[in-house]
């Protein structure tokens, strides 16, 4: 086998390609390069910390000011500093983070950087880095120069300089925005709100602490207790929302906490959850939807971490099994807290349930323990109006529908018979009350078929079913060809004229109906096929309230001619009502109809010259 000459190249980077996508791709917004220096100099103040053997304390300077060319931004940290190699090695080496070597002071955890291409953020807004830097380990400062061309130089500088690093930044056009002093001090307290480091801003000889001092409660949330204005008060400058109540977040290791502020209003499920995560203090994300469990939707949360691993822009985690504990052990001790509401502070948990039933809802499916403690206040529609569960649970058995469509066909007719019957239509509710008897024996939970309504509907006299025998074969015959029966009945309201209930074959076979008006002709057949077998007993029945003046008119004799049409405008009308969908031969017959009515009312005003 001959051998072969191989060549060894090295890949070539496009800085400014590297900016664009920077910009465009990874960071959300060009604002992060505050972040970014922001977290090199705490980085470099931790550093330091460990370096030093005591009495050093650290800081974050910040400075803008204004000249005939332009605006310059000046970030100073007195932290651990960089000699001439790791400069070579941190900034020249785009995707090398510095916090990887052997040695102590780049593998220790407590850094937030990993990735190594912070400085190239600044790129985004200014055509010239300038950095100073004196490490704290000795040797000269530095002078560093980085221009968007890939290009750099380092200069030695004469002198004494102190420990640190000063980066500075020339605005460049179109980059005003991010230079102005009311925006770099929204910005710095956004990103640096919980740092442990004071950073000052100065601008126009007048100087500003940002951050005030870690309140005690950052480092044990359940402090957060004790000092309940502070905590609103921090949260509504943070979060900008007014808040009343909260809850301490931490888990067992103590590397996560903060604050769950409830919402104060009601919120959709599907609504956009959006909390705010500090990893070491830091700002990473402020729209974090996965810190926790999807039935948490109810609060607003200021979490910090330090052992979630962020993605590549520092503005997300990954999901891993990591952020899945830390999610589940969070979620946990929003439970506990509402478990020791039930117990100790009802009032205060009924106030938060009256807001978030929903979400406490979510939570009670997942959760029978909980479902037992707080149960009682959760509110469920009924024919009684919206009730708590602790008071609809007197009634035994609890009648409730499954579907809205359901209750919606059967709650006057109920409600008018003084019958109990909870909605079960919505979300998480059926399901709850079919639990119901497992948390509480005493209690059985029953589900109503709109049919089994009529069980409460009174009969017609003998009497009246002799008289009425052949309106009610004749209205038979009509409904035939939609497998509907007729009954003559009397029940309250009167208002209500007809009621359309189905059996469950009767509901399966509409919607195989429905399903093969729109498919194809193979899957029509299938369908057919399926139908076949329910075909026989699946008949609704439509029932005519004789308490009603319409209805007792209609059927009788003297207007037999007009009811075949009458019933078929009444089953159209009864099946509007129920919020059944009409396939194309009822909404046919609906239309002819009204047409039919239209010319009955013409002919009658004809005849009578229109004065009747």
């Amino acid at each position: 086998m001959n051998n072969q000459t191989q060549d060894t190249y090295r890949f070539q980077v496009n800085l400014s390609g590297m900016i664009n996508i920077l910009s465009n791709h990874l960071y959300s917004s060009p604002k992060v390069f505050l972040r970014e220096l922001l977290q090199n100099g705490i980085d470099a103040i931790t550093a330091r910390q460990a370096y030093s053997q005591g009495g050093y304390e650290g800081r974050i300077h910040v400075e803008v000011s204004r000249s005939s060319t332009g605006a310059t931004l000046l970030i100073e940290d007195n932290g651990i500093g960089l000699d001439e190699s790791e400069i070579h090695e941190f900034l020249a080496m785009i995707g090398q983070s510095s916090k990887r070597s052997e040695d102590f002071l780049q593998t220790n955890t407590s850094f937030i950087g990993r990735f190594g291409i912070g400085l190239l953020s600044c790129f985004m807004v200014s055509d010239d880095i300038v950095m100073l830097t004196q490490s704290a380990k000795g040797g000269p400062a530095l002078e560093w120069r980085g221009k968007p061309d890939g290009t750099y130089t380092i200069r030695r500088l004469e002198g004494i300089h102190a420990a640190g690093t000063k980066v500075f930044l020339r605005c460049k056009e179109g980059s005003e925005l991010y230079f102005e002093e009311g925006n770099l001090q929204e910005w710095l307290f956004h990103y640096g709100a919980l740092l442990p480091y004071p950073i000052q801003l100065v601008s126009n000889q007048t100087t500003r602490l940002i951050n005030p001092p870690s309140p005690p409660w950052v480092k044990d949330p359940q402090l957060a207790r004790k000092h309940r204005s502070e905590v609103l008060a921090f949260g509504r400058q943070v979060l900008g929302e007014t808040f009343r109540d909260f809850i301490p977040l931490h888990t067992a290791s103590g590397r996560t906490g903060g604050i769950a502020f409830i919402l104060p209003q009601a919120v959709n499920l599907g609504a956009k959850r959006n909390h705010r995560v500090y990893l070491k203090h830091m700002l990473v994300s402020e729209a974090a939807g996965n810190i926790l469990p999807d039935w948490a939707f109810f609060v607003k949360c200021l979490i910090w971490t330090d052992e979630l691993q962020p993605t590549a822009s520092r503005e997300h985690f990954y999901e891993n099994v990591q952020l899945e504990q830390v999610r589940e052990e969070l979620g946990n001790t929003i439970r506990q807290e509402l478990m020791r509401m039930a117990e100790y502070d009802p009032d205060r948990l009924q106030s938060i349930i009256s807001l978030h039933a929903l979400s406490m809802k979510a939570l009670a499916v997942e959760d029978s323990s909980f479902y037992s403690i707080i149960h009682e206040w959760l509110p469920f529609e009924s024919s009684f109006g919206t009730r708590p569960l602790g008071e609809l649970k007197q009634q035994s058995p609890l009648y409730f529908t499954a579907t809205l469509d359901e209750y919606r066909q059967i709650t006057h007719v109920a409600s008018a018979q003084s019958m109990l019957v909870v909605n079960g239509g919505y979300i998480y509710d059926a399901e709850l009350l079919s639990l119901l008897p497992l948390i509480d024996p005493d209690v059985q939970t029953e589900r109503l078929l709109p049919e089994e309504v009529s069980l409460s509907f009174t009969d017609i006299t003998p009497q009246e079913r002799l008289d009425y025998y052949e309106s009610v074969r004749l209205a038979d015959s009509v409904l035939q060809k939609f497998r509907c029966q007729v009954q003559l009945r009397r029940f309250k309201p009167e208002e209500i004229p007809v009621l359309y209930t189905l059996s469950q074959e009767s509901a399966q076979w509409r919607v195989m109906e429905a399903a093969k008006e729109v498919s194809t002709d193979a899957l029509s057949s299938v369908l057919g096929s399926l139908g076949a077998s329910i075909k026989d007993a699946a008949y609704a029945t439509l029932y005519f309230n004789m308490n009603n003046p319409v209805i007792a008119r209609a059927f009788h004799p003297a207007h037999i001619a007009m009811l075949p049409s009458i019933v078929e405008m009444l089953y159209c009308n009864a099946l509007m009502m129920g919020h059944y969908p009409m396939n194309r031969q009822e909404t046919a017959l609906l239309n002819k109809g009204i047409i039919q009515f239209i010319d009955w009312g013409m002919t009658a005003s004809h005849s009578t010259g229109g004065d009747e």
